[in-house]
């Protein structure tokens, strides 16, 4: 795979011991000849999670500070009605395209809605609507384009190298969020009244960068495999041309419908995001409620609604990028180690599982957040990587549309179960947040379960992996 072999005159010296190397190795088990295309590769996720993160807290002050929590809750539904017929049409531009095309025209589209959101506000369209637009299209590109990248990272990398870099490869999406959420904590206030619509602009201007970062990885990648073609096997040439076409044909939700494996990640990935969306829900009507009491009592300095509501929502964000950061940085490359990509993808759930049961016990606003943004922190940390190992055994066609179909339609799934059960909890049955908390310690049993279905899976196609292997050793 890319990457493996020393560079320049493949000795020791050239690589093994230069300052950025021995850097990257405090974080993660990078080998030789390595070293820039993890670099790349971190660099790209850190400025799409970078992007992201500036107007994350947008999307929520446009929403919350105009619609309330609760419509919030139910747009997601919307988003995962609308995934149907996103996922459709990627799959058939990957058909159709080779991967860098594909990841190209994909973000130069996501690109352009930034720009036309920005003349509907030129054209002043009413703020409601544009909430409930800009809200659904942040759900969707926030998760398409983290989704494409790891597919692309997956085609990148084998089984064995896979394992060892994705931790040191979401340091860089980690970082991105945590600068993300810090920049914008300290620009909301200066720029305004209008805050929203410039963090759009420049959004639109970062996405650019990722852009060529992908075509340079491309690149180099199907220039060394004809290097290696050329100085070892001239049949490693297949590989070249098979990465320079596009995917074959076939729908996501067909692949995941013909694997019981990915069947059960994407039920995992369901039940996963109904506990986390639940909490987001109860977290956004307690921000809502503090809003509205800290406009009324003039303790805002200046600020209206939604910049409030935007600045609470930023320093949520910090804290827990900053657990995530922490979490990536010194512990995912050592849990891989330790209990493998199975054993990691038990230790959310069992983290949920503890904090919600803490909050049935007795809620309280510090608790809360601390339990959301331990959460969170460790889901965009070890859970994110942990998914992306996930589809290091899987074929080029699951790592890109099988994944983005699972990671984006049932991800949206399971908001939207949430949203609806917030929704009759909150209108009829007079839940307290001790009730929701509860009803999410019993989804987390049921998303243990699937854990384990989906680490069964796991074992049997590694095993059957390994057949060919020793056959061909032998």
């Amino acid at each position: 795979m890319a990457d493996t072999g020393q560079t320049g005159g493949r000795g020791p010296e050239s690589v093994s011991y230069n300052i950025f190397y021995r850097f990257l190795r405090l974080f993660a088990d990078i080998r030789p000849g390595e070293a820039l295309t993890v670099f790349l590769l971190t660099l790209n996720i850190f400025l799409l999670l970078l992007a992201y993160y500036l107007i994350k807290p947008v999307r929520e002050a446009l929403v919350i500070a105009s619609l309330g929590p609760l419509v919030r809750s139910c747009l997601a539904g919307a988003q995962a009605i609308l995934f149907i017929f996103v996922i459709k049409g990627f799959s058939r531009l990957s058909s159709k395209v080779p991967r860098q095309l594909l990841i190209t025209w994909v973000t130069v589209f996501f690109i352009s809605n930034l720009g036309l959101f920005y003349l509907f506000h030129l054209w002043r369209m009413p703020m409601r609507t544009m909430a409930v637009a800009f809200f659904i299209w942040v759900g969707i590109f926030s998760l398409m384009v983290v989704a494409q990248f790891w597919g692309f990272a997956n085609d990148i990398y084998n089984d064995e190298d896979g394992k060892r870099l994705f931790p040191l490869i979401a340091v860089g999406q980690t970082c991105g969020a945590v600068f993300g959420s810090s920049i914008a904590l300290l620009i909301i206030r200066p720029l305004g009244a209008h805050f929203a619509y410039i963090m759009m602009l420049m959004t639109a201007g970062l996405l650019g960068i990722p852009i060529a970062l992908t075509i340079v990885v491309h690149n180099r990648e199907i220039r060394q495999i004809r290097e290696r073609a050329f100085k070892v096997d001239p049949k490693i040439i297949e590989e070249e041309k098979v990465k320079e076409q596009p995917l074959k044909k076939g729908g996501g939700f067909r692949l995941i419908f013909q694997s019981r494996y990915l069947l059960f990640y994407a039920f995992l990935i369901f039940f996963l995001n109904y506990v986390n969306y639940m909490g987001e829900n109860i977290w956004g009507l307690i921000v809502k409620q503090a809003a509205v009491k800290a406009v009324h009592m003039g303790m805002t300095g200046g600020m209206n609604e939604a910049q409030y509501t935007a600045g609470i929502y930023s320093e949520y964000q910090f804290l827990y990028n900053v657990i995530a950061l922490v979490v990536q940085l010194f512990l995912v490359s050592r849990i891989f180690k330790w209990v493998g990509v199975s054993g990691a993808l038990l230790i959310f759930p069992l983290i949920a599982l503890g904090g919600y049961t803490l909050v049935g016990l007795g809620a309280s606003l510090v608790l809360i957040k601390w339990v959301k943004g331990f959460e969170n922190g460790v889901d965009y940390s070890l859970m994110n990587t942990t998914k992306g190992a996930l589809f290091l055994i899987t074929s080029r066609e699951e790592k890109y549309k099988a994944k983005a179909a699972s990671e984006t339609f049932f991800y949206r799934g399971g908001d939207a179960l949430a949203a609806l059960i917030f929704f009759i909890g909150l209108s009829y049955l007079h839940f307290t947040v001790e009730s929701f908390a509860k009803l999410n310690v019993v989804v987390t049993l049921i998303w243990i379960v699937f854990c384990f279905l989906v680490i069964r899976e796991y074992k049997k196609i590694k095993a059957r992996a390994a057949v060919p292997a020793l056959g061909q050793s032998s």
